[in-house]
C-alpha cells in the first residue's frame, strides 16, 4: 500500500508516498530512533522490547499469523512511521476473545497524514475481536470517531485523582514547573498548608486493619486467583491474568523495582491484590507511583483502601512524592471521587474501544460488562 502526495504546483508531478509494510524485529534501531525523533518514550534495549512479543503468551501461541507492528517507508526506504501490534487475550461471559493495542504511534511531520494507514492496520486485521487503547493523547483523539471507537462507558478517564506523600517535594516540582525561581525554599511552607488541609478535612488514606502482604514476584496463588475470579465475574470483561500473563506484563518493571505487588490473604489464598507502577516525570523531577490494577474475588472495593494505603506507605519509603489513580471510581459518590484529596484534569480522555464482533459490540455497551483499569490496553505494558 502507497500513499501518494501531490505538488499543488506541478502539474502531473507526483512525489512517491511512503511504503507500507509489516515491521520486522530487525527493525528495531529504526523504530527506536524514529521514536526518539517524534518525541516518545525510545524503547529501552532490544531485549525489552522484543520481549512484547516473544514474552508475549498469545503471540507465542499465534506466532505464524500475527505482524509485530507496521512501519511507512519513505523512497529512500528509510521507516518513516510505525506502530506496533500486541496481542492482548480477554475473557467474556465464558468465550476467549482476542484483543489488540496500538503502540508507539509516531510518524515524521511530513508523513504524519499517511500513518492513519498505520492504525487503520492494527484495528482492521481480520480475526481480532476487539480494539483497546488506553494512553490516546490529544494529537490522536480524532482516531476515536475516524474509525468509530467509542469511550469505554465505567469511570472518568480524562481526569486522575492522587495523594501526596512527599509534600515538600511535590510542590518543589510543581513550583518549577510553574517557573518559580524560589521553588524549594517556597514549598516548605505550602508544604505545610497542605498538610493542615488534608489533616482539618480528614483527607487523605487512613492505616487499616486489614493485614497487606508484599510480593516480589506472581507466584503460583495468582493462577488459583484468576480461575476463581474469571468464575465469579464472568459477567465482565476481563483481561487474563494468569501468572504467566501477569509475569509477562510486568517482567521489566518488577526487576527494575517500576512496579509493587501487595495481596490480601485469606488462609493461604489471595481474595484482593494490587499493582502499582513508577512513573516519574523526570524532567520536572517529580517521582510519581500510580495504581494500574485492583481485583478482588468479590468484585468489591473493600480491600482497595488497605491496598492504596499500603502503597502510600511505600511510596514514602521509595522517596515518591505522590500516588495516583487515573480513570474507575471518579465518579461523583464513587470511593475513589470520596477519598482523594486531589484532582487534575488530563489532557485527553485516555482509554477508547471497538469491538470488530457485532455480538461483543452489543455486550460491551452496557456498563455491568465492565471493569477497566490500567491493565487494560498498552498504559502499562513494560517500557
Amino acid at each position: 500500500m502507497e500513499a501518494t502526495h501531490r505538488y499543488e504546483n506541478s502539474g502531473r508531478k507526483v512525489r512517491r508516498g511512503p511504503k507500507l509494510r509489516a515491521a520486522s524485529f530487525d527493525d528495531f534501531a529504526e523504530i527506536a530512533a524514529l521514536a526518539s525523533r517524534g518525541g516518545l518514550s525510545r524503547p529501552n534495549n532490544y531485549e525489552e522490547w522484543s520481549h512484547l512479543w516473544l514474552g508475549n503468551p498469545l503471540y507465542r501461541e499465534r506466532r505464524g499469523d500475527w505482524s509485530i507492528g507496521w512501519v511507512l517507508e519513505d523512497p529512500s526506504g528509510r521507516i518513516v512511521g510505525s506502530m506496533e501490534n500486541i496481542p492482548l487475550p480477554y475473557e467474556f461471559q465464558g468465550r476467549r476473545i482476542i484483543a489488540v493495542t496500538g503502540r508507539g504511534w509516531v510518524a515524521d511531520p511530513e508523513y504524519r497524514s499517511a500513518s492513519l494507514l498505520l492504525l487503520d492496520n492494527v484495528i482492521n486485521q481480520p480475526d481480532v475481536d476487539l480494539y483497546l487503547n488506553s494512553t490516546f493523547s490529544p494529537a490522536s483523539t480524532p482516531a476515536i470517531t475516524v474509525f468509530g471507537c467509542s469511550r469505554v462507558p465505567v469511570g472518568i478517564w480524562d481526569e486522575s485523582a492522587f495523594w501526596v506523600a512527599d509534600h515538600q517535594g511535590f510542590l518543589a516540582s510543581f513550583l518549577s514547573r510553574k517557573g518559580y525561581p524560589l521553588a524549594r525554599p517556597l514549598s516548605y511552607p505550602g508544604a505545610s498548608a497542605m498538610l493542615l488541609r488534608e489533616r482539618l478535612t480528614r483527607a487523605g488514606l487512613r492505616a487499616s486493619d486489614v493485614e497487606v502482604e508484599a510480593c516480589s514476584i506472581f507466584d503460583e496463588r495468582f493462577d488459583e486467583f484468576w480461575a476463581d475470579l474469571r468464575t465469579r465475574q464472568s459477567h465482565l470483561l476481563l483481561a487474563i491474568r494468569t501468572r504467566e500473563v501477569l509475569a509477562w506484563h510486568f517482567k521489566y518493571a518488577l526487576s527494575n523495582n517500576r512496579a509493587w505487588i501487595a495481596t490480601v490473604v485469606d488462609s493461604g489464598r489471595i481474595i484482593a491484590y494490587a499493582v502499582f507502577d513508577r512513573r516519574d516525570r523526570t524532567d520536572i523531577a517529580l517521582r510519581r507511583a500510580r495504581l494500574v490494577d485492583y481485583q478482588s474475588l468479590d468484585g468489591s472495593t473493600d480491600f482497595l483502601l488497605p491496598l492504596l494505603s499500603w502503597g502510600m506507605q511505600k511510596c514514602r519509603a521509595e522517596g515518591v512524592h505522590m500516588l495516583e489513580h487515573v480513570g474507575r471510581w471518579l465518579e461523583d459518590g464513587e470511593i475513589i471521587d470520596l477519598i482523594a484529596p486531589y484532582r487534575r484534569r488530563l489532557l485527553a480522555w485516555r482509554y477508547a474501544y471497538r469491538a470488530n464482533n457485532p455480538e461483543l459490540a452489543e455486550g460491551l455497551r452496557e456498563r455491568r460488562a465492565w471493569a477497566p483499569s490500567l491493565f487494560d490496553g498498552d498504559a502499562s505494558l513494560t517500557r
